[in-house]
């Protein structure tokens, strides 16, 4: 009867984990990819002279990435210090959420809110997935590990699709729903992205709970015992060299990863396609992404997640290939098919292959210093798409250049023994213990 109730807890927790990639996946596709680029443009960076308003939202996102890197290492390190990941988790959700709906006050001319709020927004979204990867380790053993993980991203997929699809149909039907103006539909889709975001994040902390270590600690002591487990954790990082190389591999292979992510659009309207055809494929990429991303969590089952990884990352050699040659909207649209099928799987298994190299002790931190590597690559994948097309005058040459980062990546990750990674983990929990 115990066993039976322990188990039925810890399926609500894993639904719940599930659960909140369904939630924030609506501030991924709405807020960062869709709608909020674009109304930052026309409407709240109206009046600004030449481009100042595509500059000052590259600024944005730039102040954000820089944010979420610098504070994630430190914050994990405290939250493994006094077992707190679901408590910082549902801060930085708030914060996100409240920042989302918080852009329906933005109006025209009113980029410097907006900018503030997107800040905002981008640090409750990144800092609280550093958290709630590192949840991953202690929900899932590692026999379980790749396919809990693919099926995040997987409810990630629906929950971003689904709600990009209402809020697309309330900007383009807003004379049929009854909205005064088109800006005026679009700011109550940014209100839904924060409602949708809080109830259904609620199963997670409902059914996910903390297991405190360090009690009755004031806050400044905490704060002095989470910098030194940093300083422990970056002094003792080469006691785990597998983890080391994957970080590094992981490094040039995510950098290509994101970069598609966050050019994609811009690269398709550079060469003409209409941005209808470019939400449309949007919406192709979320569901498509749903079905290929669980699929590649019972692959990675079968025959491993190294080897289901690579098939991702030779995917995308192909996906940015294709894009040289891109001519048409029916090129875009092929194009988001194929990035459906392996963006989400790609980085589900990249996670669970890092949550079994890294100590449960030091989860948080370790996927701080996940997020560090990630928002740095962020930044250095999109400069090599300018450095290229400013020096050979094309956009093809620059998306053909990505190539470079998936295959140093796929070499790197060759050299990552996994088995050995898991081992020096496990003799640092080992070590702990005693």
């Amino acid at each position: 009867m115990k066993r039976n109730a322990r188990r039925t807890a810890e399926s609500k927790a894993v639904r719940g984990w599930l659960m909140y990639d369904f939630a924030n996946s609506a501030f991924a596709t709405t807020i960062l990819a869709a709608v909020l680029p674009v109304f930052y443009e026309t409407v709240a960076g109206a009046g600004l002279p030449g481009n100042k308003a595509e500059i000052y939202w590259a600024n944005t996102q730039t102040i954000a990435m820089l944010c979420v890197a610098l504070i994630s290492p430190i914050l994990g390190a405290i939250a493994d210090h006094v077992g707190a990941k679901v408590r910082f988790l549902s801060i930085f959700a708030l914060m996100g959420a409240l920042a989302s709906s918080g852009l329906a006050l933005v109006g025209e001319g009113s980029w410097l809110l907006a900018s503030i709020l997107a800040i905002f927004g981008s640090i409750g979204f990144s800092a609280g997935n550093t958290f709630y990867d590192a949840m991953l380790p202690e929900l899932a053993d590692e026999s379980r590990r790749d396919d809990v993980s693919s099926r995040g991203y997987a409810y990630g997929y629906i929950g971003g699709g689904l709600l990009l699809a209402i809020n697309v149909f309330m900007i383009e039907g807003w004379e049929l729903l009854g909205f005064p103006s088109k800006t005026l539909a679009t700011q109550a889709a940014f209100a839904t992205v924060g409602v949708w975001w809080i109830v259904f994040a609620l199963p997670l902390f409902r059914h996910v709970k903390d297991v405190p270590r360090a009690r009755g600690e004031g806050a400044a002591t905490v704060v002095r015992a989470g910098l030194r487990r940093l300083g422990e954790t970056l002094r003792g990082i080469a006691r785990f060299p597998e983890l080391l190389k994957y970080m590094i591999a992981y490094w040039f292979f995510n950098n290509g990863i994101n970069t598609v992510i966050i050019m994609a659009t811009i690269y398709g309207s550079g060469i003409g396609i209409e941005m209808t055809h470019l939400i449309i494929a949007l919406l192709i990429t979320q569901f498509v992404g749903f079905p290929a991303t669980i699929a590649f969590g019972k692959l990675a089952m079968r025959t491993g997640a190294k080897r289901a990884l690579y098939a991702t990352l030779v995917v995308y050699i192909v996906i940015v290939s294709f894009g040289y040659f891109m001519t048409s909207a029916v090129h875009f649209y092929a194009l988001a098919i194929m990035v459906g099928l392996v963006q989400g799987g790609s980085q589900a298994l990249a996670r669970s292959l890092y949550a079994g190299l890294v100590p449960s002790s030091k989860a948080a931190e370790f996927f701080g210093f996940l997020s560090l590597s990630g928002k740095f690559s962020s930044v250095a994948g999109p400069l090599l798409f300018s450095i290229v097309g400013t020096l050979t005058g094309s956009s093809r040459l620059a998306i053909l250049s990505l190539v470079a980062f998936f295959v140093i990546g796929i070499v790197l990750l060759f050299f990552v023994q996994l088995d050995k990674g898991r081992r020096e983990a496990l003799s640092f929990e080992t070590t702990v213990r005693e």
